[in-house]
């Protein structure tokens, strides 16, 4: 399983780093206008941070110019770099032609048919927006099942980001999703609860360890 940071805010990520079980992280150009640096500066930042992938979107609006971005992102990221492409009809095409030497990610996926035309195109990852699907389709809530399912057997994973809420993490991973990318401020959420802090706060209280120990005997 693998957790990633949905930022590219440069603050974030070298916190996110710093905790030490999130891997890489998920842009686009709308985060990649709010980190506050230039895209490519921004890139190399995150690449440094993370040992895992960065995921980076194409804007190209050819595919020339999109053949000429993806090298460019290689170039800042090397063998870290994921490809995002878009699901259009030119991004399954560019998939399809990309594939071949970068990992790439399908993006925005919103049906089980996309996603097998992510694998048919040589996508290593089919990346859906789980919030946005549970908001704007009658049976959103079941897409990642839904992609898990078709994607069974085949060697394309189903990423799901736009994840608001600890709760919705735990939505898309009990449906099976095993890649899962999210804000700076939901991830931080994760570790916490005050039960645990109690039980910590009791074993601080009434017990003793090495430490504590060692400062006792050398008193």
């Amino acid at each position: 399983m693998q957790l990633l940071l949905d930022s590219a805010i440069i603050d974030d990520a070298r916190q996110a780093a710093g905790w030490g079980w999130v891997s890489g992280a998920t842009t686009n150009p709308t985060l990649l206008a709010k980190s506050g640096l230039p895209p490519a500066k921004t890139l190399r930042k995150l690449g440094k941070f993370f040992k895992g992938p960065i995921f980076y979107q194409l804007t190209g609006e050819s595919m020339e110019a999109m053949k000429e971005e993806a090298k460019l992102a290689e170039e800042l990221l090397g063998r870290q770099l994921v490809l995002k492409i878009p699901a259009t009809a030119l991004g399954f095409q560019a998939a399809a032609r990309f594939s071949k030497k970068y990992a790439v990610v399908i993006t925005s996926v919103f049906t089980a048919a996309q996603a097998l035309v992510a694998h048919a195109s040589g996508a290593q990852y089919a990346l859906y927006y789980h919030n946005r699907a549970k908001r704007l389709l009658p049976d959103g809530a079941e897409l990642a099942k839904k992609l898990i399912d078709v994607l069974a057997h085949t060697d394309t994973r189903v990423v799901a980001a736009s994840l608001k809420s600890p709760e919705e993490l735990m939505e898309a991973r009990l449906a099976g999703v095993s890649i899962l990318s999210a804000p700076f401020e939901v991830l931080a959420r994760l570790p916490m609860n005050e039960h645990s802090d109690a039980a910590v706060l009791k074993f601080k209280k009434s017990g003793t360890g090495l430490l504590n120990h060692r400062k006792k005997e050398s008193t």
